[in-house]
């Protein structure tokens, strides 16, 4: 099943940006009712302090009630790694489902290696509420949504578009940003270049918003283009740059890059929904270290 932007169709969209990670979270209001989804959430971590707290949800959930919306769906682009995931916080105070691609399981089956979980750890994608197919279908309200799988930074990411808007996640940044890395396990540069290329055949008017903006040059924080400005102005993959281009750039570049700051208790969080580790015997919770492993 093909998915496909409605242009008539002008949800309203939110921003919540952490500056701590970079991330833009959002609130999707469908134009025709008060119902809404979350896109990638965030949960905050003072990580030198292994302390967790939620201002960055709770800013979402505040919001949400005030404008007396329905949470239906808690989305998650892709299993972040470079900040943790607010999801079953805001699912818990305001429910709705969450889901993610379905290609999770492979994600879960690598960093379960990575970070030697025990059998204990479903590597079915159980601890979501629903795994997203290429070409599903699924409503906010009565807008109609569908999902786009768009691999190549992470084998699960998923494009999601909403009536005229697209959440694009880390498979595309700011025209002047280009594009994510593709050297994660289970990234690769040429399969990203095609994931770009789906969203690219959108419609030019079509609203892209992006999960991370850096900034680029010094410039004010951005987070919304559509597809007719990265067609034309993308400095990775606009203006007709070959798939060859593309791949030898992104490799060189990726080659030069430190791993995210919190890649480490990111991936072992996001690969279960967002939810932290159970407390041992003494109530304290407990993150792994994998040295030389990433």
């Amino acid at each position: 099943m093909s998915c496909k932007a409605d242009l008539t169709v002008k949800p309203e969209v939110t921003p919540f940006f952490d500056p701590a990670t970079n991330t833009i979270s959002y609130v999707v209001k469908d134009p025709g009712s008060d119902a809404c989804a979350v896109v990638d959430s965030v949960m905050d971590i003072d990580y030198a302090a292994g302390r967790i707290s939620y201002e960055s949800a709770d800013a979402i959930i505040a919001f949400v009630r005030d404008r007396g919306l329905k949470v239906e769906w808690l989305i998650e682009t892709h299993v972040h790694a470079d900040h943790l995931s607010g999801a079953p916080y805001i699912q818990a105070a305001l429910g709705g489902r969450i889901g993610i691609g379905s290609q999770i399981t492979v994600v879960q089956e690598t960093f379960g290696k990575v970070f030697n979980e025990s059998t204990e750890f479903q590597r079915d994608g159980s601890q979501f509420d629903r795994l997203f197919e290429d070409g599903d279908s699924y409503q906010i309200g009565v807008m109609a949504c569908c999902a786009i799988h768009t691999p190549g930074h992470t084998p699960a990411c998923m494009t999601h578009v909403m009536g005229d808007a697209a959440f694009v996640g880390d498979t595309l940044f700011m025209p002047d940003g280009g594009s994510a890395r593709a050297d994660f396990p289970g990234g690769d540069a040429g399969t990203l270049y095609d994931s770009i290329q789906r969203v690219l055949a959108l419609p030019h008017e079509t609203r892209l918003f992006m999960c991370h903006d850096y900034g680029p040059n010094g410039r004010d924080i951005r987070w919304e283009t559509t597809v007719g400005e990265q067609q034309d102005h993308n400095i990775h993959v606009g203006k007709r740059r070959t798939r060859e281009e593309f791949i030898a750039m992104r490799e060189a570049r990726d080659a030069t890059l430190k791993m995210p700051t919190l890649i480490i208790p990111s991936l072992q969080v996001n690969m279960k929904a967002g939810e932290l580790p159970p407390e041992d015997e003494s109530g304290k919770r407990f993150l792994k270290v994998p040295l030389g492993a990433l």
